[in-house]
């Protein structure tokens, strides 16, 4: 039986001694914001650290450029445990979700088990996931395999409290085009066929279907293009949506529903319509408990304060979901900042490079490292991780 509690004080050790080190790899890729599937110097810096401390690095997985898996292998047998990482920005915003954070923690994670593993069975795997903001780099790589051969995987998400438990909604990206027929808005409007009114019709449509949804929707979007001058008929519009629900079978449900919406529009209006889903689903993410008890106890060790996510929590999206339908998967919530601090805002940016955020980063290291600790010096926990995520994947 394996002293879980030394192998602990070691892991911790090791994120204390690096501290100086992944907060300024944090801050690096802060400084440096890069948009998705572009992430070529955070993948560099992330990458070079990890070869330089005996992982083996595998570049360009799943046929993306700034995709990577880095491993390191402990003794023969056991599970591989992963910890996830991404480390795009967002347009005009820079690292305002703290991306930056989850991509050093992560590596900070990976490096503390170096000073352990060769006394545990199992191997560890940092896996650098690109463009969660726009591109679904994890859903790629998940319908690639690249998790296919993981037995438990966990990713931090900056936030504005620690909390266990985290789920997201399912979303689906949807481009909508509406094809008219131009003509003089004046002079012979009854010669055109109106691409805007078939669009605004549309957002109608699914502004009085709300009213008949479940509470967990959100159909929410943008007019791309609303038409070329006001003296004519517009013969040509498009709007970028977003459906969310719950979980994966509504929103399909929904989308539906919305799509129903546009071609009734379509039909009213004679114009054209285009429907497609404009990049990959990301879907509703399901929190292992095994994988959620393990973490809270190890960030309850760390003197930290943590709450476990309520039903009614306010959800968004993420493409960890997509890693969570294939692999017993966490992605907690750790604070950078005040309860009232939102992602995606100049405040989170700020938070982000922060005391509190390195703060924040240098414990989910601690903690994510301590969670693999239980997992790979107890067959037993990663067992029941499997037998939970096979019930939760079965009722889904």
């Amino acid at each position: 039986m394996q002293d879980i509690a030394y192998l602990k004080k070691q892991v911790i050790a090791d994120v204390d001694a690096r501290r100086q080190a992944l907060v300024e790899m944090s801050d690096t890729i802060h400084a440096k914001p890069e948009l998705g599937f572009a992430e070529f110097q955070a993948v560099a810096l992330l990458t070079r650290v990890l070869e330089d401390n005996g992982f083996q690095i595998e570049l360009g997985v799943a046929g993306l450029e700034t995709a990577f898996v880095a491993t390191l292998a402990g003794q023969v047998g056991g599970p591989t445990i992963a910890f996830v990482t991404q480390y795009d920005a967002l347009p005009g915003l820079g690292h305002a979700c703290g991306h930056n954070i989850i991509a050093a923690s992560a590596a900070g994670a990976g490096l503390a088990m170096k000073r352990v593993l060769p006394e545990l069975p199992g191997a560890i795997q940092v896996i650098g996931t690109p463009a969660e903001e726009t591109g679904g780099g994890k859903v790629l790589m998940v319908d690639a395999g690249v998790f296919a051969t993981v037995d438990a995987a966990m990713m931090i998400h900056p936030s504005s409290r620690n909390a266990v438990g985290r789920r997201s909604l399912t979303a689906y990206p949807l481009r909508l085009e509406f094809f008219g027929r131009p003509a003089h808005a004046a002079s012979k409007p009854d010669e055109g066929i109106n691409a805007l009114d078939a669009l605004l019709l549309t957002f109608n449509g699914i502004n009085a279907l709300r009213q008949h949804l479940r509470d967990d929707v959100r159909i929410h979007g943008i007019i791309t293009h609303g038409g070329d001058a006001a003296n004519i008929v517009p013969a040509y519009t498009s709007a970028e949506l977003l459906i969310r629900a719950a979980d994966t079978p509504y929103a399909t449900e929904v989308l539906e529903k919305v799509q129903a919406c546009a071609q009734g529009a379509a039909l009213a209006t004679g114009a054209r319509l285009e429907f497609a889903q404009s990049g990959p689903r990301y879907d509703a993410r399901i929190p292992n408990p095994k994988l959620v008890e393990l973490f809270r106890d190890n960030m309850l060790a760390l003197g930290q304060e943590v709450e476990v996510a309520p039903p009614d929590q306010r959800l968004a999206s993420s493409d960890i979901g997509n890693v969570s339908q294939v692999v017993p998967t966490i992605s907690p919530g750790i604070a950078i900042g005040s309860e009232d601090l939102g992602t995606h805002t100049v405040a989170f940016r700020e938070a982000a490079i922060s005391p509190a955020g390195h703060h924040g980063l240098i414990i989910a290291a601690k903690a994510m490292a301590m969670t693999a600790v239980d997992l790979l010096a107890e067959p037993a926990s990663v067992e029941e991780a499997r037998r939970q995520f096979a019930e939760q994947v079965g009722s889904t």
